[in-house]
């Protein structure tokens, strides 16, 4: 395999080729932009402070760490790595474990890190997050139906929506990780 960095203005996009027999493909990954492209919350300001109210109200009644854990597990599915990095800095700060942070990213395989009530907010995050592959099984949703009441059920929903918006917020004006804008 080789690899190959194109350069524009102010992205860089990597580009890896594998040659096999009979085969040749080429990848290009996402570009990483150098600059951001956008201030989303001054062009927008409407916008993002209806996030920031959809944010805040989605968080009402669930428990802090739980809800860290799904934001971290989103920006996982989503690759945002600006919002990864905000999350496990919040979870940390809150008092969550190194061990358990680390297991996010494999919660199906390190279930046993995690109570039955986080996994299934994490199944469930799972299958919004990536709603074109399968939309939301009935399994999925009755797994955590089981340990939400209907309120805590919808504000869950709510966090999974919002921290999604929060990922194509952030990667699309190229938010870069480390650098907490709030």
């Amino acid at each position: 395999m080789t690899t190959t960095e194109i350069k524009t203005n102010d992205r860089t996009f990597t580009e890896a080729t594998t040659v096999r027999p009979n085969m040749t493909t080429t990848t290009t990954t996402a570009a990483t932009a150098t600059t951001p492209r956008l201030n989303f919350a001054k062009a927008a300001p409407k916008a993002f402070r209806a996030v920031i109210g959809l944010d805040a109200a989605a968080r009402e009644g669930l428990d802090p760490a739980l809800v860290e854990l799904v934001q971290i597990r989103a920006s996982h599915l989503n690759r945002c790595a600006y919002c990864l990095h905000m999350h496990t800095t919040d979870a940390r700060k809150a008092g969550e474990s190194e061990e358990r942070l680390h297991m996010v990213a494999l919660w199906q395989e390190a279930d046993h890190f995690f109570t039955a009530r986080e996994q299934s907010a994490l199944a469930l995050t799972d299958a919004v997050t990536r709603i074109g592959d399968a939309g939301v099984p009935d399994e999925v949703y009755d797994r955590a139906a089981a340990h939400f009441t209907q309120e805590e059920l919808a504000h869950l929903l709510a966090l999974i929506f919002t921290i999604n918006t929060w990922n194509r917020i952030a990667l699309s004006t190229a938010k870069r990780a480390g650098t907490d804008e709030r």
